[in-house]
């Protein structure tokens, strides 16, 4: 664990670097395609004025480009760069090609640069994770130790992308990293922790939405935190749904696939014209919308033309994140809602409604809560967010079978499953199952103060059934046997206690005399 730690601190350094490099990047191509001018600032396209055929064309020009990328460099750039990540966990050994390291970056920056309505966050996991898969792969590691420095890397570029080091160690593990353990836990918080300190001498230590005077809102607002959150699990239903429609509708679309994203610049293009704030990557608005600046135009604007071009381009298959957009879409439908709930504070609601849709539509509702905070610094607002997100994630598990990253995963025939439980075999003995009295040889000894799992690890490495029981300080005495089927008791009482429902408590009628 010491020597992985130890290699994940120059992952988290080096993808903070990466992280800074992309906004410069998607800065410079901003400026030189909507303003005409030589500066990295991270500015947004419909700042001002432009002329149709501008807007209408940049989008276009770059997914052109993307599409070039990704077939002739490599296709692993298409989408926004968690299912990729996830891919590259449960199939390929965290083995990430240094190409990808790249192109991701560079076609990411092209898209948003160009006006596409994506977020930063995305291809930024994929471009710290390829930092860590390389490191990893040109040593002698195990795949799992593959795994934690992809994650290290991923969980590093999100902290120095949005200054918020807890929310992206949480969706390490909600999103990435499949296990908590200390054996990967404890090198992606010494990554993350690099990273955000090399993010403050890059980027500054602030918040990236900081909200003005926070207050402590009180039981009526923890309650009506409700709403948002029922709206916003309904939101990302119906988001994740628009997305998976529309890559449904592109692979119906009768010409190769490289010409997809161009497609789809022509979709954000014309959102562009009816709502030009909803261009590019969108930190302005956000932040309008969180301080409750936003005028109820754009609030509309960005509530219906974000959504749609965001979803119906992501379908395409360019490149681009997720959790800006949805940052953006959230707090726009909280701000609102703000019209007509009762108010508390300036962009109040517009704060639940973004943790809300981050619940929702990432099913990580930890991920959103904390996000919120550390993006806001609004610490009083704690409660009404756990309010806001774990409703809008219950009603998103609900009522629809799989997120916006696991949906993909699953449309590639692979199996993902994000709930975690206490391993049933961890929690009986040999000496508890097994069958006691004299036992054939076998090539397989267990003790009877092991577990079954340790025990089910032997019989998989040794391709056998059953395992014969000997004392721990007299080898030679034999205990008994455990096989292959006793080892499904501790699944039995598993099963038992998750589905046998009984009344404890015996409930007695008292008649009166």
């Amino acid at each position: 664990m010491l020597l992985i730690t130890g290699f994940a601190l120059f992952v988290g350094a080096a993808s903070a670097v990466a992280a800074f490099a992309l906004l410069k990047l998607i800065g410079l191509i901003t400026n030189l395609v909507f303003y005409q001018r030589v500066a990295t600032d991270l500015v947004a396209p419909g700042a001002v004025h432009h002329p149709w055929w501008l807007v209408l064309a940049a989008p276009v020009v770059g997914g052109l480009v993307i599409g070039v990328m990704a077939r002739y460099g490599s296709e692993k750039i298409r989408g926004h760069g968690m299912p990729e990540a996830i891919e590259a966990i449960l199939t390929g050994e965290s083995r990430v090609a240094p190409r990808v390291a790249v192109l991701k970056p560079v076609s990411a920056a092209v898209s948003i640069g160009t006006g596409g309505p994506f977020g930063a966050e995305g291809p930024i996991i994929m471009t710290g994770g390829a930092v860590g898969s390389i490191l990893a792969q040109l040593l002698k590691l195990s795949a799992d130790e593959r795994k934690t420095l992809l994650v290290a890397g991923s969980a590093g570029g999100m902290a120095a992308t949005f200054n918020a080091p807890l929310a992206s160690i949480l969706l390490a593990v909600e999103l990435l990293l499949f296990e908590w353990r200390p054996r990967s836990l404890v090198p992606v918080a010494g990554a993350v922790a690099v990273s955000t300190v090399i993010r403050g001498y890059l980027l500054g230590t602030g918040p990236v939405f900081g909200v003005p005077s926070p207050q402590t809102t009180g039981p009526l607002a923890d309650g009506l935190a409700l709403i948002p959150g029922i709206t916003g699990g309904l939101l990302a239903i119906g988001a994740t749904a628009l997305v998976y429609f529309a890559e449904d509708l592109f692979a119906r679309v009768p010409v190769h696939w490289m010409w997809w994203p161009a497609i789809g610049g022509l979709i954000i293009g014309a959102g562009g014209l009816i709502e030009p704030h909803a261009l590019g990557v969108g930190y302005d608005v956000i932040d309008q919308l969180l301080t409750g600046q936003a005028t109820t135009q754009l609030i509309v604007g960005i509530l219906v033309v974000k959504t749609l071009i965001w979803a119906l381009s992501l379908g395409s298959g360019t490149s681009g994140g997720v959790l800006a957009p949805v940052f953006m879409i959230g707090a726009a439908l909280g701000a609102a809602e703000g019209a007509v709930l009762p108010h508390f504070a300036a962009g109040f609601w517009a704060t639940c409604g973004l943790a809300a849709v981050v619940g929702g539509v990432m099913r990580s509702p930890l991920t959103g809560i904390v996000f919120t905070l550390e993006l806001t610094h609004a610490w009083s607002y704690l409660l009404p967010l756990v309010v806001a997100s774990v409703s809008a994630y219950a009603l998103s598990v609900l009522l629809l079978k799989r997120s916006v990253l696991t949906e993909k995963i699953a449309r590639r025939r692979l199996h993902l499953t994000r709930e975690y439980t206490t391993d049933p075999l961890e929690t009986f003995f040999v000496h508890e199952v097994m069958t006691p009295g004299p036992a054939a040889p076998a090539r397989v000894t267990a003790y009877p103060d092991e577990t079954l799992r340790e025990v089910a690890n032997k019989l998989a490495l040794g391709h056998v059934t059953r395992a014969r029981v000997v004392n721990r300080d007299d080898p030679d005495e034999v205990l008994g046997v455990v096989t292959l089927a006793q080892l499904l008791h501790a699944r039995r009482r598993d099963l038992h206690e998750e589905h046998h429902r009984e009344r404890v408590l015996p409930m007695k009628v008292v008649v009166p005399d």
